[in-house]
This record gives structure tokens, sequence and C-alpha cells, in this order.
């Protein structure tokens, strides 16, 4: 058996297993979809969802006025090294 003919068939092989498992995945993601129940109580219907307005908030909003700033010990990282010492923040 040739180099290539063998590389084409472990190629094929592969790409079977792979149809094989997904499609076995898709078909236990069918079953379990189809056991769901569609509404939990069918004769009272749902209030619909309210959108919510308004940015996310990820992040505090800005300093006003004076930071309180201090020393403290603090270690980074500088052209590969890491230096050690006293930092404002």
């Amino acid at each position: 058996m040739s180099d290539q003919s063998r590389r084409a068939f472990l190629a094929l092989a592969q790409g079977a297993l792979a149809a094989a498992a997904v499609g076995a995945l898709a078909i236990h993601l069918i079953e379990a979809a189809e056991a769901m129940p569609v509404a939990p109580r069918p004769e009272q219907p749902e209030e619909p969802l309210k959108a919510q307005w308004g940015p996310p908030h990820h992040r505090p909003p800005p300093h006003r006025g004076r930071r309180n700033r201090r020393r403290r010990w603090h270690c980074w990282w500088h052209r590969g090294r890491r230096h050690c010492g006293w930092r404002w923040f």
C-alpha cells in the first residue's frame, strides 16, 4: 500500500468517524428536545417580557472630584522580566 493511498484511507476513516459522532449527537439532542414541554401551563398565557432599557452596568460611573491615590507594593512584567516595587494606584 503506498503512502498516498494510506493517507487517503485514514482521512476518509477520520471523516466518517466525525460524521458518525455528529449524527449521534444530533439524534440525542433531537430526542431531548422532543421530550421537553412547550409551555408549562398552556391554559394561561405568559406575560410578554419587558425590554430593559439603558446601557449595561458593567463599569462604575466615572469619578468626580479628587481620587484617593496611595502607594502600594506591586509586581509587573517588563521585557520578559518581573519587576517589583512601590507604585501609585
